[in-house]
């Protein structure tokens, strides 16, 4: 009895601190364009104000993705381990949690929460945040071969 032996994929993926400092450091971009098209100051102190809504609702989308992968979810989500660099489900996911806790948050604290700017965050982010994950696919693509 003969079998073939194939070569072993290597499984490339990112650290967890990697990813999370990737998605913080996009909204820290998200929110210094911001501040800048408003012409508000560039302070460091002021892009973090401005990011805090989004980091806390992208901190909460890493809990939730984790809690997905932990429990019985439709297999359309189901995810075998917990890979936050990948877009489907872990990046979706706290993409619209960065997005609606971010939104609700500015909304509690009378910060703003205008149509426009509900809708240029929700695009802007889902650029970066799913942006940088697909570059990392297709990276892992490359190295996979």
């Amino acid at each position: 009895m003969t079998s073939q032996l194939r070569p072993q994929r290597r499984r490339l993926h990112l650290p967890l601190l990697a990813t999370a400092v990737l998605d913080a450091v996009m909204i820290l971009v998200f929110s210094t364009g911001g501040r800048e098209s408003h012409e508000k100051a560039l302070s460091a102190v002021g892009v973090v104000q401005t990011a805090a809504p989004f980091l806390v609702g992208a901190a909460l989308g890493w809990v939730l993705a984790y809690v997905l992968v932990r429990i019985e979810t439709p297999s359309w989500l189901r995810a075998e381990e917990f890979r936050p660099e990948r877009i489907l489900p872990f990046g979706i996911v706290v993409w619209i949690s960065a997005v609606v806790v971010g939104m609700l948050l500015r909304a509690l604290f009378h910060t703003g929460t205008a149509p426009q700017f509900i809708g240029v965050a929700t695009l802007s982010l889902c650029v970066l945040l799913l942006g940088w994950r697909a570059v990392a696919d297709r990276v892992y693509r490359m190295f996979a071969r």
